[in-house]
């Protein structure tokens, strides 16, 4: 894989010369189980995009927590994608954090999105002091708001902060994986039946080939949410499959 976005998507520039094609990338190929149909990908035009893996969602210390929810299942999906995150780097396959990080002042959030942390306008949610160890709600710059303690972010990751439910809505998320050069998009993160599918929606309404990782995605939400948005992904969007029959493809393929 190439080392940033540029390399993907560039010209080759002389004095005289611009040679407008870009860089050949071979197909490279692998098959996994997926619903409603098996799999074939290409490494190549394929990114994983993680949603909202925060300490503010999913640290014991975050806000959630500091709410009184029960945060055990996105725990679960955090475990997941530790253990997934070797395979795909091996397999250099890039990895886009998408994230909640809002301007401090909170400018341009409209009143719908901060009613959503909010509801009862008790001048709670985003942007005010949380816990101890969180300046404030998922403003960008906070522990809140970085990604979860427990996971390592490499050096050739890619950082997209976000302020809706969907990454696509006043962000460059699109602009960044169109340089990546891609068309299929793995997710993973929280939660699977707000941010993740807000934003595979959006994906998959403007073209991009979308595979919802079920083991590496959790809700907060009742369990009938989480099936409810697996049903859809199947029926409307795109395909479902694993994390681990993902790691064991790629590593068959190495």
């Amino acid at each position: 894989m190439s080392s940033t976005p540029y390399d993907r998507n560039r010209w080759t520039l002389t004095p005289d010369r611009a040679d407008l094609r870009r860089p050949d990338r071979p197909a490279r190929t692998v098959e996994l189980p997926g619903l409603p149909q098996d799999l074939v990908l290409d490494l190549e035009r394929t990114a994983v995009v993680i949603v909202d893996l925060q300490n503010d969602f999913c640290h014991p210390e975050g806000w959630l927590a500091s709410i009184g929810v029960d945060i055990s299942a996105t725990r679960d999906a955090v475990a997941t994608v530790d253990t997934a995150l070797p395979a795909l780097r091996a397999a250099g396959i890039p990895i886009i954090w998408l994230n909640w990080g809002n301007r401090p002042d909170r400018a341009n959030l409209p009143p719908g999105v901060r009613h959503v942390y909010d509801p009862v306008g008790a001048g709670t949610g985003i942007g005010t002091p949380a816990t101890t160890s969180s300046t404030a709600v998922l403003e960008a710059g906070s522990w809140g708001a970085a990604v979860v303690d427990d996971l390592e972010i490499a050096p050739e990751d890619l950082r997209v902060d976000k302020y809706r439910m969907s990454g696509f809505v006043d962000t460059p998320l699109d602009s960044v994986l169109r340089n990546l050069r891609v068309d299929t998009l793995l997710f993973a993160g929280v939660n699977a039946d707000q941010c993740v599918l807000s934003t595979l929606m959006d994906a998959a309404n403007i073209g991009y080939d979308v595979v919802m990782l079920t083991d590496a995605v959790a809700t907060t939400s009742p369990s009938y949410c989480a099936d409810a948005t697996v049903y859809n992904v199947r029926q409307c969007f795109g395909f479902t499959a694993t994390a681990v029959d993902l790691a064991k493809a790629l590593g068959q393929h190495r």
